[in-house]
């Protein structure tokens, strides 16, 4: 039987015995931890003398002595004979010393897991008999998988201690373009106060049933909870010690208010932090087969809220061939910023493109120009969410050839 223990090495003494490439291995994750460790051995392999110098670690090359197990709490041994190796192991044994013999695992009164981190929770998997690298491995690597995805248990169920929120960004839609880290805290959240916009549905849909959700996601032309309520609540669940996620879509400081809710945050005394996500400035045209630059016709994009007012930067942006302009949240305001850009002189075959609806089932890509924008939006009854794209990257034929005849294609 084997009884795994979470054992804190940080300012403990470790030796290593041997200096191959099991030990550098071994030696990297032993520094990680925060050990004192020493290795003895006559050589060292190029990967375990590195570490030994960028640490500036003990190293006594020579053979392993007696002597060498003074005031250890842990040994290593992989010294690739299996008599020291033996030799070694039995002198722990008789000191009870914790010692984990890498040439045979059945021999030590140890052994490595195999290991990974979600948040503050470690899981490690280890075999019960002898040694079984790649299984354990295998198994912890399909652990962490889930952990990516989100699917295993990791909300506490004893509340100690403050509340924290964190900022997450579910990125353009598709649960599977957020981030592993995203997909963790959303795991561990006690409180999920979430966007319309973005995986908010698919998510939610595989949360434990104790999980609070609270939708205050705005539509266009309606907002039925004011962004300083929004605020209020997040400040509220996490000083009453919850874990709570601001979840929004694409990324929480493009056009997010990410950065009000942080001041919120630490204007309360509320620990925060913010996973970055997706944005759908560059990750929805990028469905349409639209990069915001290309060498040789857009070395640079501008972004811009379309609810916010045309600024003068827009409209230089916009008369700059070598720039891309992105309109987020534009749909309404395209006849003012048609016509402003007319009226600056800007030309009517410069290419635009509308993405609706981008990396979904029902994705929609409208290609045209200055020109005919207003035309074709209101025949293919452009709306929201969409994004609109200006510029020479939105030309049908930048990527791939197009016939010469075609302005406007759906997909």
């Amino acid at each position: 039987m084997t009884l795994i223990l979470g054992v804190s090495l940080a300012g403990r003494d470790v030796l290593l015995v041997g200096g191959g490439a099991v030990s550098a291995r071994r030696l990297r994750r032993f520094v990680d931890e925060g050990a004192i460790v020493r290795v003895v051995a006559p050589e060292l392999d190029p990967d375990a003398a590195r570490l030994v110098r960028t640490h500036a670690l003990d190293w006594r090359a020579r053979r392993f002595r007696a002597a060498d197990l003074a005031g250890v709490w842990m040994v290593h041994v992989a010294t690739g004979d299996a008599h020291v190796d033996r030799r070694v192991v039995a002198l722990c044994e008789r000191r009870r010393i914790l010692c984990v013999a890498a040439g045979d695992g059945s021999h030590g009164s140890a052994r490595m897991t195999a290991q990974t981190d979600a948040g503050d929770v470690t899981l490690g998997v280890v075999s019960t008999h002898g040694a079984d690298p790649r299984r354990t491995m295998a198994i912890r690597d399909a652990i962490a998988d889930l952990v990516a995805n989100g699917r295993l248990p990791l909300r506490r169920n004893r509340r100690g201690g403050a509340g924290r929120v964190d900022l997450v960004g579910g990125g353009p839609g598709p649960a599977d373009l957020m981030t592993v880290r995203a997909r963790r805290l959303i795991a561990e959240a006690d409180v999920i106060v979430t966007d319309r916009l973005g995986p908010a549905q698919e998510v939610v849909r595989e949360l434990d049933p104790g999980v609070q959700v609270i939708d205050v996601g705005k539509r266009p032309g309606a907002h039925p909870v004011p962004q300083e309520e929004i605020n209020s609540i997040l400040v509220e669940h996490a000083l009453a010690g919850r874990r709570v996620v601001r979840l929004k879509g694409g990324d929480p400081f493009v056009f997010g208010r990410g950065g009000e809710e942080v001041r919120a945050c630490l204007a309360a005394g509320v620990a925060v932090e913010v996973t970055p996500g997706v944005s759908s400035a560059i990750a929805v045209p990028q469905a349409a087969g639209i990069p915001v630059t290309h060498r040789g016709t857009a070395a640079a994009f501008h972004v811009v809220n379309g609810q916010g007012g045309l600024e003068p930067s827009t409209l230089a942006a916009m008369g700059d061939p070598a720039v891309t302009t992105i309109v987020l949240m534009g749909v309404a305001a395209l006849p003012q910023l048609v016509s402003a850009a007319v009226r600056s002189g800007i030309p009517g075959e410069r290419p635009m493109a509308f993405v609706e609806n981008g990396h979904s089932a029902v994705q929609r890509t409208t290609r045209t120009t200055l020109a005919h924008a207003l035309t074709d939006a209101a025949e293919i009854g452009l709306s929201n969410p969409a994004v609109i794209v200006i510029g020479e990257v939105a030309r049908a034929d930048l990527l791939l050839p197009a016939p010469a005849s075609q302005r406007v294609t759906l997909a």
